[in-house]
Parts: structure tokens; C-alpha cells; sequence
């Protein structure tokens, strides 16, 4: 009953909490109860991830899938609801269930003054429910229906604040956006039934080697099936988390609470993607043109969303499009076939990103909601814990450490370890995307630390640039909101350094097959010399499989770009400068790169342009001149007019006076003699 607990605790809360605690089935449960119902349920589902996670990938746990029921049987497609536990379902369970479970603990201070605390930590628990069927899917079938179910939650939780316009249209904006995403995942799905005649995970991966030259007709091409199968998997995975051109709906996601911010870009939604890729590694391992999209479009993605966030000013769209950024290095790495760098970097950015976000919370909270850092700075003494806590996060983001030595922020290990994953594919030759990666890894890691930094110097540091009142009632957050920022800043320090030898090397048989690790065909992915002078890690690399060894320049490069970040933020937006350039910016409106930049490269307005303006003026013909002028004029509504008409016609024969009725008889009795006569003649 482990594992069936850890699944179905966040369900029981969320029908609790969402049926007795909105009053919906007649009694009303106090709010209080509901908030204490959900938290605690959710703490209970994260200690025994974490007693599932030690005993499956340390202990003596075996792989296991366990049937709950048959779920499908219709004609050849069969589908169980069943829960697959392996080493990546129990990385996935431990990072949804810890942050959701201090998220929820977090509101409690956060949410303090909402009316509908009930119905927010449903939500809550609802949304945690979904991305653990998700993960703990054995099938197809059963990740589709966690995955739309994710993206029903998350529609609630964005829209939360539903009296509010901009509220409502970003929730329909992500509805709608992963949507696009979800037909080629629907696709995908149905695909892997027509080839493989399953939808089971294991039955599909092992049947791919004899099915890796069939191919397929689609849409006029005729394509190899597992590069189709890929293909239409990823955009899936684009949608869920956010790449390029699919990204617009995650900046717009910040209309929602803060800690759903922290839920949805930390470590849950947004990696449902990342997550899909890892699980499908044979089918990317054997489509070779569509890893290498992937890690082009990743590398683009994560370059991408850093030029963007170099100038936002909204605190929390900062940390969005450092979440977007991140997701990228997290798909170039599973596109160059490092899926457990890939999987490590998921599993450290849960930790500083939901710190980060919780943190913008406790921001936004002692400055009375004000979320322009334009308005903020100078309050680093009145919030100390959450300054503290902040800090922790902007060097685990930028992954400050030290090479060679094996110290270092959960970031630097595993983001180090997707940048030389990048090198070493790439120098093995014959792979430009991977080249490509490398060095846009690089940029973006530069542009990370320069917009984390300014982030921190305009928020915390020089004077406060707006009314004195403000900042003499800004507080520190109550503990409910601190003690999540505590465990999160302890992730964020040692998460990387305790687990890189088990993420990476697969020590103790870590990974028991879920994922590949350093040997064989994937001896390039290991960095075996990152910590070379660090507890014979190389020798152990080497045992594991192989490894590269690496230029200097390649292990220092991302600490260098980092420091230069660091530095140009610093003297840009210190000692005055954040005052200088605010002002420069609302005289002169920036140069045209910023407002590109702050414009998000334009890509909305191009939606606007190319697509939603047509898909409107589509949807009016359709509405106003097939559906209105045509069909209701001439089918329901012209029936209808036609019969009260006829009726209104009818109905002036009855007068009600006798001489009228009379009349009519008559001349009804003056018909039937002419008939009867006109008979008897013929």
C-alpha cells in the first residue's frame, strides 16, 4: 500500500477539501480543517516518496508495476491503470511531492487573506494527484490521461483569481497553447498503437529494434515510423514545457498565485515534458533526426529565453523565463543522449527554482503585491531570511562552484555536467547540433547570472524607489512561508554535490536500467573528470564505463561566464546604476534590442497577426455566416419563425363571434355540395 498511498493521498484531500470544504455537499468543513487535511496528506505522500525513492534506488526495492485495474480492452487496445516504480518514477515522486508539499505549506502564510483557501489547496492537491498518475504511468494511455489532467489543473490554478481579466485569459492562453501541443501527442499515441499494437511501455521499447525500418504515410511523406513516433511525442513535450514557439503561455502563467508559480515552473508541469523524453529514451535513442531537433531547439530554447529575460522587471516573469531557459538545457541534454544529466538538472532546478519563486513570493508579500522591481530595492535588512534565501538560489541557478575540487551549488554540478555532456558529443565529431548546444549553452549561462544578478541588486540593494509607507510596513514572512525557504535553500546547496555520483555514474546501480549511464554506446556522457582531484571520481568514472577527458577551458568555461555575469550586473545595476537606468529607459523608451527584447522577440504579435487574428475572423464566418445566416436562419430558427407565423395566422380565424363561424361553415358546406355534385356528374 506504499506506493498506492503516495498516489491517491493527494486525490482524497483534494475531493475533501473540494466538496466538504466549499460547502458544495451540504455541511462546510472549516477552512482550517481543509488547509490541515491537504498539507498534512501532502507531507505523508512526500515521506514515503522518499522512504519508496531510498529503497529503490539505494535499498534492495525491487522494479515493480502494480495493477490497479483494467482500465481499457476495446478491440486490440488494451490499457491497465497501473503504477510502474523504478528509479525515474522515484526521482519524479520525491521532487512533485517535496515542493508541492512546502507549497502548501507556504500558502498557508501566502494565501492568508483569501477568501477561498478550501478550493485553492483542492486545486493544489489536484494538480499534484494528476502529475503523479503522470509519472507513475506504465503506459501511454495512462500518461495521457495524467498529462490532460495536468493541464485541467493548472487551468484552474492560473485562472484562480478569476474576477480578474488578464487571470482569465492566460488560463485560456495555456489551456489553449498545450492543447496545440497535445494533438501531436495524441498523435504520437495513436501511432505507437498502429505499430507497435501496444501501449505499453516495456512491450513498445522492446519490439523497436525489429519495427526501426518500418515507415509510414503522414500527411503526404512517407516517413521512418519511429522518427514519426518521435517527433509527434516531442511536440507534446514542447508544449508541456514551454519551448520555443510553444512557450508563449509560461511568462502569462504568473497571473496565478505565487506559490503556483513555484509548483507549476519548479518542478511539476513544466518537466512533464523532460520527464516524457527520459521515459522514452529507446524510441529517441533510434530516431537520430529527431534527437538532434531536439537538441537544437532545446540550445535555442535555453539561449532564447535568457535574451529575454535579460530586461523584464516583473520579479516573478524573470524567474519564468529562467525556468524556460533551464528546460532548455534540459532537453539539449536528453537530445544528445545524456537523459540522466538530463534527469539530475530536473532534479536540482526543482530545488533553487521553487526556492527562487517562493522567494519572489515573500517579495511580493512584504511589499503589499507590488511585483515591478522597478518600484522595489534597498529592503534586503527588512526581509533577511528571504534575502538569505534568494541569494542561496541565484548561485545554485548560476551554478557557482569549483572544478576540479567537487565543491559547489546543486546547479554547477548538474548544469556543468549538461554543458561537457554538450562538448564531448560534439567533439566526438559529426554532430553540429551538439556543437551548437555547447556554445549556446555557454551564452545563456552568461546571461543567466547577469539577469539573476540584477534581479538581486534591484530587488535588495540600493534605495527604495517607491512610497516610504510601503517600505516602512514591509515585514519579514510569517514562519509557515520561511521554513519552506529554509529546506529549499538546504536542497539548493548540497542536492547537487550528495547525488552526482549516483545521478551520473548510476553508484550502487542507481539508475537499475531506467536510464543509461556512462559505458557503451553512452561512454561519452560522463565527465569523469569534473571533480578529478575529488575522491578518486575519475577512477570510479572509469569503472563505471568510460568517460572523457576534458580541456580546462571546457571545465572552467561555465564558472568563468558566470563570474562575468555577475560582474557586469554588478556594476550595471550597483552604486546608482538600477536608478540611472530606469529612468534612462522611461525617457527614451531603450534602444530598439531592448525593446525587442522586452517585447519577447515580437513572437505574440506574430501569433496576433499570422494566426489569431485569422483564426478569429475564421471562427466569425463561421459563427455569424454559416452557423447564424445559414443554419439556424433556414433549419431550427427558420422553422420556428415559419411555425409562429403560421400560427399567428391561424389564430386570427378565431374571433370568437358567431356570424364569422357561421360563414365558415357555410361556405365549408357550399365546397362539399360542389365536390359531391361534381361526382355525381362525372
Amino acid at each position: 500500500m506504499l506506493y498506492q498511498t503516495i498516489v491517491f493521498a493527494p486525490l482524497i484531500g483534494a475531493i475533501i477539501a473540494g466538496v466538504a470544504g466549499t460547502g458544495f455537499g451540504g455541511a462546510r468543513l472549516p477552512e482550517k480543517a481543509s488547509m490541515v487535511l491537504t498539507t498534512g496528506l501532502l507531507f505523508l505522500s512526500a515521506i514515503l516518496s522518499w522512504l519508496a525513492f531510498m529503497g529503490i534506488a539505494f535499498g534492495d526495492a525491487p522494479d515493480t508495476t502494480i495493477t490497479l485495474m483494467r482500465w481499457l480492452d476495446i478491440g486490440g487496445l488494451e490499457a491497465n491503470w497501473a503504477l510502474k516504480m523504478d528509479t525515474l518514477t522515484a526521482v519524479m515522486l520525491i521532487v512533485v511531492t517535496t515542493v508541492s508539499s512546502l507549497v502548501h505549506l507556504y500558502s498557508w502564510g501566502y494565501m492568508s487573506d483569501d477568501k477561498y483557501k478550501p478550493r485553492f489547496f483542492a486545486y493544489l492537491s489536484l494538480f499534484t494527484f494528476f502529475m503523479l498518475m503522470l509519472v507513475t504511468s506504465d503506459n501511454f494511455i495512462q500518461l495521457f490521461f495524467g498529462w490532460e489532467g495536468v493541464g485541467l489543473a493548472s487551468y484552474l490554478l492560473i485562472g484562480y483569481y478569476y474576477k480578474k481579466p488578464s487571470a482569465n485569459a492566460a488560463a485560456i492562453k495555456a489551456f489553449v497553447t498545450n492543447r496545440v501541443g497535445d494533438v501531436g501527442l495524441a498523435l504520437g499515441v495513436m501511432t505507437v498503437f498502429l505499430v507497435f499494437g501496444s501501449v505499453e511501455f516495456d512491450v513498445v521499447f522492446s519490439a523497436i529494434a525489429e519495427n526501426s525500418d518500418r515507415r509510414l504515410d503522414f500527411l503526404g511523406f512517407n516517413l521512418n515510423a519511429i522518427e514519426l513516433i518521435a517527433m509527434l511525442l516531442f511536440i507534446g513535450a514542447m508544449g508541456k514545457s514551454a519551448q520555443f514557439l510553444l512557450h508563449v503561455w509560461l511568462p502569462d502563467a504568473m497571473e496565478g498565485p505565487t506559490p503556483v508559480s513555484a509548483l507549476i515552473h519548479a518542478a511539476t508541469m513544466v518537466t512533464a515534458g523532460v520527464f516524457l523524453v527520459c521515459r522514452a529514451y529507446p524510441i529517441y535513442d533510434a530516431a537520430p533526426f529527431t534527437a538532434g531537433f531536439i537538441t537544437a531547439l532545446g540550445a535555442f530554447t535555453a539561449f532564447f529565453a535568457a535574451t529575454v529575460g535579460l530586461v523584464q522587471n516583473d520579479i516573478k516573469r524573470v524567474i519564468a523565463y529562467s525556468t524556460c531557459s533551464q528546460l532548455g538545457y534540459m532537453f539539449f541534454a536528453a537530445g544528445v543522449g545524456a537523459y540522466n544529466a538530463a534527469m539530475f538538472h530536473l532534479f536540482t532546478h526543482a530545488f533553487f527554482k521553487a526556492l527562487l519563486f517562493l522567494g519572489a513570493g515573500s517579495v511580493i508579500h512584504a511589499l503589499h503585491h507590488e511585483q515591478d522591481m522597478r518600484k522595489m530595492g534597498g529592503i534586503w535588512r527588512k526581509v533577511p531570511w528571504t534575502y538569505a534565501g534568494m541569494i542561496i538560489g541565484t548561485l545554485a541557478l548560476t551554478g557557482i562552484g569549483m572544478p576540479l575540487l567537487g565543491w559547489g551549488f546543486a546547479g554547477f554540478f548538474s548544469k556543468d555536467a549538461i554543458i561537457e555532456a554538450a562538448y564531448a558529443v560534439g567533439a566526438g565529431g559529426g554532430n553540429n547540433a551538439a556543437v551548437f548546444a555547447f556554445w549556446m549553452g555557454l551564452i545563456a549561462a552568461f546571461m543567466t547570472s547577469f539577469y539573476s544578478w540584477r534581479l538581486i541588486f534591484m530587488t535588495f540593494h540600493g534605495r527604495f524607489r517607491s512610497d516610504h509607507h510601503t517600505l516602512e510596513h514591509a515585514h519579514e514572512s510569517p514562519w509557515s512561508m520561511r521554513i519552506p525557504l529554509i529546506v529549499l535553500s538546504i536542497g539548493a546547496i548540497f542536492a547537487g554535490a550528495i547525488f552526482y555520483k549516483s545521478f551520473m555514474y548510476g553508484y550502487g546501480g542507481f539508475w537499475h536500467g531506467a536510464l543509461p549511464i556512462a559505458g557503451g554506446d553512452h561512454a561519452a556522457l560522463a565527465p569523469t573528470n569534473l571533480f578529478a582531484a575529488a575522491e578518486g571520481y575519475e577512477s570510479a568514472g572509469e569503472e563505471a564505463g568510460g568517460g572523457h577527458h576534458f580541456p580546462l577551458w571546457v571545465l572552467f568555461s561555465p564558472l568563468v561566464v558566470s563570474a562575468l555575469g555577475f560582474v557586469l550586473a554588478f556594476f550595471m545595476y550597483r552604486n546608482g546604476g538600477t536608478e540611472r537606468r530606469i529612468a534612462h529607459a522611461a525617457d527614451t523608451g531603450g534602444s530598439p534590442l531592448y525593446r525587442f527584447l522586452l517585447n519577447k522577440w515580437y513572437i505574440d504579435e506574430l501569433y496576433e497577426v499570422t494566426l489569431i487574428r485569422g483564426a478569429r475572423k475564421l471562427g466569425d464566418f463561421f459563427w455569424k455566416v454559416i452557423d447564424v445566416g445559414i443554419i439556424d436562419r433556414f433549419g431550427p430558427n427558420g422553422i420556428a419563425a415559419f411555425t409562429a407565423g403560421a400560427s399567428r395566422r391561424l389564430s386570427r380565424l378565431q374571433s370568437g363571434k358567431l356570424f364569422h363561424y357561421a360563414f365558415v361553415m357555410l361556405i365549408g358546406v357550399a365546397v362539399l355540395v360542389m365536390i359531391g355534385v361534381r361526382g355525381l356528374g362525372g
